[in-house]
């Protein structure tokens, strides 16, 4: 999801929360600073917006359109089964507090009674009202477990379940396709892998950090094999996570971490090209703290991971990552096969975290791109965030991503 860097951004904002004798009007600012209903946006269009949004889809197949990282989310006031730690909900914990306000602002959520309902009555409505809506890979979240098997809700902040993300894609098979949650440490894991597998469910999604789960532990090994047996691919959150509480367990972002995997033969796509935050470099007896970007470039230059190593594009143009990771992979032509994009929705209607001022300052895009491109966000973050990502060019070489990365690629089907 989010990095540390977004959550010190929040940070700086902190004070004026605890002064403020009505926050909503801050959560929108930081949050969902979005006024328009997504339905109007045609209609309010500029001639620049209209052309970016032609341009980005001209050269996309519909059928193969993809976003590969879209969160569900609510508060568990229905059936759906979504459980939030109290530790989020309460002032006695004023960044988690904050931080879950701005993200229910950003979701659309404006009645915590109808939540559920509020999350995806929303996501729906910016789907259905995209040109060209593609499909869009839902994530369940599982719990923190411990080495034991043991469920930890003291690290658990968030819990999706995957029934409810099954039972969301069976209800709307046109829009979305359901990706899995499964903690290794659980148990029953191998028998829920083979389980979900049955059902047709083939990627899995880990949050490490959150989760609590180091990739490079050999006791994961069968967890592995079953997944490569199952043909399974695992999305997997790569470098610093701020969306949620992590603590000690941020060391697991490290993307050398999932060399067990890739080298037992399994596909990963590693979430957000590990860009933003650092650790260990663990292939050096010094050990020393490098760039998560840097040790993820390490891997994708290593010939025995092509057709293993797939790095995810979500967050790329957010303040707190383009400076260096979206320059780099928008030069390396010779990677784009093995890019995919993904939105981390909702997370681009975060008005905090990505700042097309910065973007234009920095010669990613014009002037008169970043008015239309703000006027598309004000109505649909989803194709905001689409559009941007297909705008974006290199400072100086004007390389663009081509229109591959946001169609499924052949090699992960």
């Amino acid at each position: 999801m989010g990095s540390k860097s977004t959550t010190l951004l929040l940070i700086g904002f902190l004070h004026i929360f605890i002064v403020t004798s009505s926050c909503s009007h801050l959560y929108s600012s930081l949050g969902g600073n979005f006024s328009g209903d997504p339905g109007e946006l045609n209609s309010n269009l500029t001639s620049m917006a209209k052309r970016l949004i032609n341009q980005a889809y001209a050269d996309i197949d519909p059928s193969r359109l993809i976003d590969f990282h879209t969160h569900i989310l609510g508060m568990g006031n229905s059936p759906s089964g979504i459980w939030i730690n109290p530790a989020m909900q309460s002032l006695g914990n004023p960044l988690r507090y904050f931080r879950f306000q701005i993200f229910k602002n950003a979701a659309g959520i404006e009645n915590i009674e109808s939540a559920d309902q509020n999350y995806l009555k929303r996501l729906l409505k910016l789907i259905d009202n995209l040109p060209y809506q593609g499909k869009f890979m839902i994530l369940g979240l599982d719990k923190h477990y411990r080495p034991d098997g043991k469920e930890d809700p003291e690290w658990t902040d968030l819990y999706i379940p995957n029934e409810y993300i099954a039972n969301i894609a069976k209800q709307h098979p046109e829009k979305f396709i359901p990706m899995i949650s499964v903690n290794p440490h659980r148990r029953d894991a191998i028998d829920k892998l083979e389980y979900w597998r049955k059902q047709g469910i083939r990627f899995i999604k880990w949050l490490p950090n959150a989760m609590g789960i180091d990739p490079s532990d050999p006791k994961l090994e069968s967890y592995y094999l079953k997944m490569k047996e199952l043909g399974m691919i695992l999305l997997v959150h790569v470098g610093d996570e701020g969306s949620v509480h992590t603590g000690p367990f941020e060391k697991f972002g490290n993307p050398l971490l999932l060399r067990r995997p890739l080298d037992m033969g399994v596909k990963v796509i590693m979430a957000h090209c590990a860009s933003d935050g650092t650790n260990k470099d663990l292939d050096a007896s010094s050990q020393n703290e490098i760039s998560n970007f840097d040790l993820f470039v390490r891997m994708m230059n290593e010939p025995r991971y092509e057709g293993l190593l797939f790095g995810e594009i979500s967050g790329l143009t957010q303040i707190n990552r383009f400076d260096g990771p979206l320059q780099t992979l928008l030069k390396k032509q010779e990677w784009h096969h093995r890019l995919v994009n993904g939105s981390d929705y909702p997370l681009p209607a975060l008005n905090t975290v990505v700042w097309t001022g910065s973007l234009e300052r920095a010669g990613f895009i014009t002037g008169d791109e970043m008015e239309a491109l703000d006027l598309i966000y004000k109505y649909n973050p989803i194709l905001f965030d689409f559009v941007l990502k297909r705008t974006v060019r290199h400072p100086e070489t004007g390389e663009r991503f081509p229109s591959s990365v946001f169609m499924f690629p052949k090699v992960l089907k």
